[in-house]
């Protein structure tokens, strides 16, 4: 995509030839008469770099770049006839990019702008790597869905959440039953299928503001947010039943159906974090040692379960 460059100026013949001049080298050109328009034209438009005068009525250059760093993501250059009023360090103390110094030479344009250009593609590269690799940092490379640490950070937060404003909300544990002998049978690749289709069918099952994580091995977490107790064990059996329908075929001919046992516990008010994903923990291991394919609730007060 071509980058899109606002040039603002109150002289109408500078304001013309530069839109010419920025058309003629490769660049999508629009123009505006003062800052106040530019600012208009900004609100719906997504702009790479204004090129701006610095004398304008109504409002100068440098309160006009001070605004569009605030509030937009774009480069700005600003032209000034008055040397030994502005200087370089005046125009990048408030957010400029650069400088320049009419009348505007446009051989020395086209390369200052080229150049904020490049620093500006530079810089985005820069904060998508960082994004990525923030992302691998909590998330689960094999499923997609976050990682344990992500899930104690959270984890946090919700209790957080829940000491201020006394926001409920519900935890679950699940493991896959006999996974080791499905991996020790089919191969880890086929068992790596198994992983990340649960991964899949946990998220077709929750809402936007809930959280499912890859806890470690065969083993998954999801945060409920605003949900109590009662809430939870709604969604717990419909992960549980649609794993339980799931068709695997390790091998040609060979259907196999996958289950998996869920543990389910609300945030008590007394408890620590650690207390809080053991009670879950132990839930799930009630599921499974009542025959697995089940799903039983732990709450600090009673417990209570409920079978396929």
């Amino acid at each position: 995509m071509l980058p899109k460059i606002l040039i603002v100026d109150n002289d109408e013949s500078i304001r013309e030839s530069l839109h010419e001049f920025v058309e003629s080298a490769g660049y999508i050109s629009s123009t505006a008469s003062s800052a106040d328009e530019a600012l208009v034209f900004l609100k719906t438009n997504n702009m790479d770099v204004v090129i701006t005068d610095i004398i304008m009525p109504e409002m100068d250059g440098l309160e006009f770049t001070s605004l569009i760093k605030k509030k937009y993501d774009a480069d700005v250059i600003v032209m000034t006839g008055y040397s030994g009023d502005y200087s370089y360090e005046d125009a990048v103390t408030i957010g400029a990019s650069d400088i320049i110094f009419k009348p505007i030479r446009f051989e020395e344009l086209l390369l200052r702008l080229k150049r904020v250009l490049k620093e500006r593609q530079i810089t985005i590269e820069r904060v998508r790597l960082l994004d990525e690799l923030q992302n691998l940092a909590i998330t689960d490379g094999l499923t997609k869905l976050y990682n344990s640490r992500y899930f104690y950070k959270q984890l946090d937060l919700e209790v957080d959440r829940f000491k201020r404003y006394h926001h409920p909300f519900s935890l679950l544990f699940i493991d896959i039953d006999h996974f080791k002998r499905y991996n020790d049978t089919y191969g880890h690749v086929e068992g790596d299928k198994v992983l990340v289709k649960l991964g899949r069918i946990i998220m077709s099952c929750l809402r936007a503001m809930d959280s499912a994580y890859r806890y470690g091995g065969e083993e998954f977490t999801i945060i409920l947010p605003e949900t109590i107790g009662k809430e939870a064990e709604i969604v717990a059996p419909r992960i549980r039943t649609k794993m339980e329908s799931e068709e695997f075929t390790p091998k040609p001919g060979k259907i196999v159906h996958v289950t998996i046992s869920i543990g389910v516990t609300e945030y008590n008010s007394n408890d620590r974090v650690s207390t809080l994903v053991r009670r879950a923990d132990k839930a799930m291991y009630i599921a499974k040692q009542k025959g697995r394919n089940r799903i039983c609730s732990l709450f600090a007060d009673k417990p209570s379960s409920s079978g396929a």
